[in-house]
């Protein structure tokens, strides 16, 4: 191994919402570790990485490259603006069917969340009473770490993982004299600036401060600014993020490459989205919305470039919709109609219906991020892990220095490969497998 720290006691999982996604990741690690459910659509449990070459080359599963966390070393905790415990949250969800919730019920009542961290203004639909009084954000921050500090002592956890599952939260654009630095920041939220700070931002705070990888699964600007940079800096903690990257962006990000890579043209690429569940509801109020719709719209612009192809790319007419519409509840469609054109600009048309869970989506790929975050922590890589752009809809990058996001799902798995490969002790390489 490259110097990686094993993976010995305990993990604790800390996510921030209990709602539908939350509870159907809880639910499938329960269930997987008692061998009544397996972890579809993870990596860290089923994808296997070539290493080495020629003569020397083998296909091994990630946790037999590096020292990954065992599942049933594993702990969950929880916020969340209501006060229903895992088993009841996971029943209203309705992603699951009982028979599939009923063998880890008594597991699942055991996960009780705790005070949210929140603020109406940053997602007016949500009502739940079960949430910190705190008087400013500053103190917001302290009572997260409070709460950190407990849970990983009441349950013998020898690491933490933070991971944000709730809403989106209203749009947050970057304001330099508040995310430019890390003293800024801090300075705002013992000075409670509200229109600044979002709730999540505390969140990220904390769990940074408290020695606790963190991962936005929200499109929240939350540690997209360069303040929580330096505090990963500060604190040699991974930070990753933004938006778990699951159903039309994950289509977008494989299907784009194949239109840039045969060099076809293309006029315009309309996405549209009906979804249901508490994620829908929060995405009807606008500047949510406005959140949502950055994240998925910075896909398609870096994979398909106007100004290295003007003559393909240089006029595409991108839109992306979402549309609250409660009978789906979780079983979200995103419905993409694709304009393209080839030979002499012939005109052709693509049509994707992606008729997806977005939940069952969503369940392994917080498994993934979370392991590997702790991975990641243990290995002594710290600030933005560019490696797990792979599970992200808009991946973080220095947008400071021009650096641009790396969206090409093919790029992101090469990323992702190497740097388990590195981590493992082996050479980083493109081969084609």
């Amino acid at each position: 191994m490259a110097n990686v720290k094993p993976a010995e006691g305990k993990l604790g999982i800390l996510v921030v919402g209990c709602g539908a996604v939350s509870t159907t990741f809880m639910t499938g690690v329960l269930m997987a570790r008692k061998g009544l459910a397996k972890p579809v659509g993870s990596m860290t449990q089923y994808d296997k990485i070539r290493v080495g070459k020629g003569e020397n080359k083998k296909y091994l599963a990630y946790g037999d490259i590096v020292p990954l966390t065992n599942l049933n070393d594993i702990v969950f905790g929880t916020w969340d603006v209501y006060p229903q415990n895992a088993y009841q949250a996971a029943m209203y969800a309705e992603v699951l069917k009982e028979k599939d919730i009923n063998p880890v019920r008594e597991e699942l009542e055991q996960i009780v969340p705790m005070k949210a961290a929140f603020d109406k203004n940053y997602a007016k639909r949500l009502d739940g009473d079960n949430v910190k009084d705190a008087a400013t954000r500053w103190e917001m921050v302290e009572q997260l770490r409070e709460d950190i500090r407990s849970f990983k002592e009441k349950n013998g956890c020898a690491r933490i993982v933070v991971i944000w599952a709730a809403s989106t939260e209203i749009y947050v654009p970057v304001y330099e004299p508040v995310h430019g630095t890390l003293a800024a920041l801090e300075k705002a939220m013992k000075e409670d600036d509200r229109e600044h700070i979002a709730p999540s931002m505390c969140y990220a705070y904390a769990a940074l401060a408290e020695g606790a990888p963190f991962i936005m699964g929200a499109p929240n600007t939350t540690v997209d600014i360069p303040a929580m940079w330096e505090m990963a800096e500060k604190t040699k903690m991974p930070i990753a993020g933004k938006d778990f990257k699951t159903g039309q962006t994950l289509v977008k990000s494989g299907f784009a490459p194949i239109i840039g890579t045969r060099c076809l043209g293309m006029s315009g690429w309309f996405s549209t989205n009906i979804l249901g569940n508490r994620d829908g509801l929060v995405l009807d109020e606008p500047e949510n919305f406005r959140t949502k719709e950055v994240s998925k719209l910075s896909t398609l612009e870096t994979i398909l470039k106007a100004d290295k192809q003007p003559d393909l790319y240089g006029d595409i007419y991108h839109k992306v919709r979402i549309n609250y519409y409660p009978p789906r509840n979780d079983n979200k469609e995103g419905w993409d109609n694709i304009d393209i054109f080839g030979w002499m600009g012939y005109p052709m048309q693509i049509k994707i219906n992606f008729l997806c869970r977005d939940s069952i989506l969503a369940a392994p790929l917080l498994l993934d991020l979370c392991l590997l975050s702790d991975l990641a922590a243990r290995a002594g890589r710290y600030g933005i892990q560019r490696f797990l752009s792979f599970y992200l809809k808009s991946p973080m990058h220095d947008y400071t220095k021009g650096e641009e996001a790396v969206n090409d799902l093919f790029k992101q798995y090469t990323m992702l490969k190497n740097a388990i490969r590195e981590m493992g002790g082996y050479e980083a390489d493109e081969e084609i497998d």
